[in-house]
């Protein structure tokens, strides 16, 4: 069937990479476009409430409007980049405007917002130091369609790190594997993680470049088939390492540059307590344990097995600083948590939710520090810590993914006195 088209005047970003504009009286959330821009709009969707559509020809053009420099980022392409058609500095401000808009309309709070670069990424491309591939049921590797299960075979990802890209997965195929993730470390090491099909065994072809090859078994697993299981990462002055597929930023400057602005605005103290929930490998952990010093603790709560296992390991020269696994909703109560100093939080983009900030609010912190991908779930966390005594002190915005909707914040939450 013949899919309707639409002519339609753009209005502003809204979150998730789309824009607004109406038709006869109804919302339609548009990608490919720009604020401001004509354009007739292919409808991909329709609700009782709203339509999507994708841009598919630009009748006038925002002076922002860039040509995508990859050629599978388009309508109906990978859905993995939202902004290519636009220049950096548009996105950051779009990227902004969905920051400050989150905030007003969930929290209340009217700020202005900057979109900060974060180093190693100057054109926006080159940057993606971890890249999940799709594989087709014939073997055929790609990436993911917008809002869909379909695969966009593709040669080459221009957001990849070049040295994901000198692996070169994109260049075989990939029989019995439903999904391959290729990882380039900041510590100079590359790994390919491989999640078999349902009972069927996963062949791995011969790679452009040497890296370790780990089997995915489920349930956050992962067994070594060559090489070693474990990556290295540096920050701070540090190194970390990770094991298999476990979480780390995947910019190459962007744990660097969060663990700065983490570090500013928790300012710890000699002698200072202080909760890093959510902890993951321990990155926070490490710079907030080494500003307390001895005199002073850390405790680290993170879920994932496998991350607390990677959290001990780098914290292990800090006696200090102590990880424990556990959900944080119940695990504050459970290792008898009374009490903090300080508090920093960097959930998953779900974000904190209604018990987690009652709990940390209880602590009594003078402040909290909250790291947040998500503005809409932060904004609605910050809401009700503001409830709690906790207002929003300061926050400051990074690109850490160019190209994407995605945008990292850093908020500080002040206890009133």
């Amino acid at each position: 069937m013949e899919q309707a088209t639409l002519e339609l005047t753009v209005g502003p970003v809204a979150h998730g990479g789309w824009c607004v504009a109406r038709h006869e009286g109804r919302v339609v959330f548009v990608r490919h476009a720009l604020p401001g821009e004509r354009v007739v709009a292919e409808v991909t969707e329709e609700t009782s409430r709203f339509l999507r559509a994708d841009a598919v020809r630009i009748i006038e053009a925002s002076p922002d409007r860039v040509v995508p420099p990859c050629p599978y980022a388009g309508p109906g392409l990978c859905g993995g980049c939202d902004w290519q058609h636009a220049t950096l500095e548009a996105q950051r401000a779009l990227k902004a405007d969905v920051v400050a808009e989150q905030l007003r309309r969930i929290a209340g709070v009217e700020r202005k917002v900057v979109v900060e670069e974060v180093p190693g990424a100057e054109d926006g491309l080159g940057w993606r130091t971890r890249v999940q591939f799709a594989v087709r049921p014939d073997g055929r590797i790609g990436l993911r369609r917008h809002r869909s299960h379909d695969v966009q075979p593709i040669d080459a990802c221009l957001i990849a790190h070049p040295e994901v890209e000198a692996v070169g997965a994109e260049a075989h195929d990939w029989p019995g594997a439903r999904a391959v993730e290729v990882i380039a470390s900041s510590g100079g090491e590359r790994a390919v993680v491989v999640t078999p099909r349902p009972r069927r065994p996963a062949v791995v072809p011969d790679l452009d470049a040497p890296a370790a090859i780990l089997l995915d078994e489920g349930k956050g697993k992962t067994v070594a088939r060559r090489g070693s299981g474990v990556l290295r990462e540096r920050a701070g002055g540090r190194e970390f390492r990770v094991a298999g597929s476990g979480f780390w930023q995947v910019h190459p400057g962007a744990a660097e540059t969060l663990l700065d602005a983490v570090l500013a605005y928790a300012a710890p103290e000699p002698g200072e307590w202080a909760l890093d929930l959510y902890c993951g490998a321990g990155l926070f952990a490490a710079g907030l344990a080494e500003a307390v010093g001895p005199d002073g603790a850390v405790f680290g709560l993170e879920s994932d097995a496998a991350a607390v296992r990677d959290a001990r390991a780098n914290l292990r020269d800090l006696p200090q600083a102590r990880v424990e696994r556990g959900r944080v909703e119940d695990a504050l109560d459970r290792y008898g948590i009374e009490r903090a100093d300080l508090v920093v939080v960097d959930p998953p983009r779900a974000g904190l939710g209604r018990d987690v900030v009652d709990r940390i609010a209880a602590l009594r912190p003078s402040r909290v520090v909250y790291v947040s991908c998500d503005p809409a779930t932060l904004a609605r966390d910050l809401d009700r810590l503001a409830g709690h005594g906790y207002p929003l002190a300061d926050l400051r915005a990074f690109d850490a993914f160019p190209m994407t909707h995605h945008v990292e914040c850093v908020a500080l939450l002040v206890r009133a006195s």
